[in-house]
């Protein structure tokens, strides 16, 4: 039987993510005592070269803090992965960056920069969006298309540094508010050629064995994760709600609820356990990631009427974070 997301947490964290919520929100951005939180454990940190966790690890303490909060877990997530692209640099290349304790990359993966070889390096132009914790960032990350001489394009990842980019308050959305999940942008810059780099297992400056997973099924199963977290605070939700207004019919569909996220999450951990240790295909991540994402959402908007008008209203609990997991669905990777 698999845990509950709150085993993944110290004792009284979730307790303190919870309490800030309200006002994060209403601040399109994250709490002070949040964030403070993320320093102290180093959540932004989490696969940095050094000590980096191992998947199992990640997306387990990973579901924990999206089940605390919605906002907070996704822009952990999104920044602690742009935070693996330290183990393809060079160790003593933007050391500076990566060895910050207030280290948080933002960035995007779409190819809406253009990139032109100049003597040592490059000159970039453009424009990306949804760069959860862009406010919070020491570096962005970013797809550029390099355009060579001869007129060949493709598509490379570039690092920036914070006075190189202008951010644009663009996010706009009914969930996940507090992310800051903001457009940046870069214009007619030159950087060094080694802001380049290459995500490949066989380019890899850092032995660590999470530097040899697939970034596909690494960003898969970690996106999951948070909507798996999200999900389950969901129906604590609806515990707390249909225990109040003693609404059998909706307990009953909540036990089935409970069952049906149970089975899927644990294939889904059973599925990244056995990856990571060898035993099976990275494939059965992509399967058992959408098939859970799936199951969520299927649960939770079946649960959804039954909490009546008061799940309707913006500044209860259950609206917010039935309206971080809807958001945080959207995500291109966990459209099936």
């Amino acid at each position: 039987m698999m845990q509950h997301p709150s085993a993944f947490l110290p004792a009284g964290v979730a307790d303190v993510l919870r309490a800030g919520s309200a006002e994060a929100e209403a601040a399109r951005d994250l709490h002070p005592d949040q964030l403070q939180l993320i320093y102290e454990h180093q959540w932004w940190r989490m696969l940095v070269p050094g000590k980096p966790l191992t998947l199992p690890e990640l997306v387990r303490q990973e579901e924990g803090i999206a089940w605390a909060d919605g906002s907070v877990g996704w822009a952990v997530t999104l920044c602690s992965g742009a935070g693996w692209f330290g183990g393809f640099f060079p160790p003593d290349a933007y050391s500076d960056i990566f060895s910050d304790w207030r280290m948080c990359i933002a960035g995007s993966g779409a190819p809406s920069g253009e990139a032109y070889p100049v003597s040592g390096g490059y000159r970039i132009s453009g424009k990306w969006d949804y760069a959860s914790g862009a406010m919070h960032a020491t570096a962005f990350t970013a797809n550029c298309v390099v355009v060579s001489d001869d007129g060949q394009r493709q598509v490379r990842p570039f690092l920036f540094l914070p006075q190189e980019v202008i951010v644009h308050k663009t996010w706009n959305t009914i969930g996940l508010i507090a992310t800051g999940s903001h457009s940046f942008e870069v214009r007619n810059i030159e950087v060094p050629a080694d802001r380049c780099f290459a995500i490949d297992p066989g380019q890899a400056k850092d032995g660590d064995a999470v530097y040899q997973y697939p970034f596909l099924q690494l960003a898969e199963a970690t996106l999951t994760a948070n909507l798996a977290g999200m999900g389950m605070h969901f129906l604590d939700c609806c515990e707390d709600l249909f225990r109040q207004r003693d609404r059998i019919a909706a307990t009953v569909q909540l036990e089935e609820g409970w069952s049906t996220l149970g089975e899927l999450r644990w294939e889904f951990y059973r599925a990244v356990d056995d990856s990571w240790a060898g035993r099976t295909g990275y494939d059965t991540v992509s399967r058992t990631s959408r098939a859970l994402v799936a199951g969520v959402r299927e649960v939770v908007d079946g649960l959804y009427p039954h909490g009546g008008l008061g799940a309707a209203r913006p500044d209860m609990e259950i609206n917010r974070v039935w309206r971080d997991l809807h958001t945080a669905s959207q995500h291109s990777l966990l459209v099936d």
